[in-house]
C-alpha cells in the first residue's frame, strides 16, 4: 500500500508505512480507551506530524491508496467538497 489518506474534520492528512487493517485496530483499541491521539502526516512535499484526536462519535474515513494507484498532478487535489479532483 502506498499510503491511507485520512479525512478528519474536513481536512485532508495521510499515514505511510502502515496497512489498513492494523490502521484500523489502533483505532478501535484506542477508542476502546475512551480517547485517542492518531499520528498523522499533513502537508504535501514535506509532510508533518500532526495528531488528530479520537473520540467516540467523531466522523473519520481512511482511504487505502493502493501501491499502483497514479498520482495527481502535484499530488492530491480536493474540492470544497472532500471530493478528490483529477486533472
Amino acid at each position: 500500500m502506498k499510503r491511507i489518506d485520512i479525512v478528519y474534520g474536513g481536512e485532508h492528512y495521510s499515514i505511510g508505512g502502515r496497512s489498513l487493517t492494523e490502521l484500523q485496530e489502533e483505532i478501535l483499541n484506542g477508542l476502546a480507551q475512551g480517547t485517542h491521539w492518531l499520528q498523522v502526516n499533513d502537508g504535501e512535499g514535506q509532510p508533518r506530524p500532526s495528531y488528530l484526536l479520537l473520540t467516540a462519535g467523531v466522523s473519520i474515513a481512511l482511504i487505502p491508496i493502493p501501491d499502483d494507484a497514479p498520482e495527481v498532478a502535484g499530488g492530491a487535489m480536493w474540492d470544497n467538497e472532500g471530493q478528490e479532483v483529477h486533472l
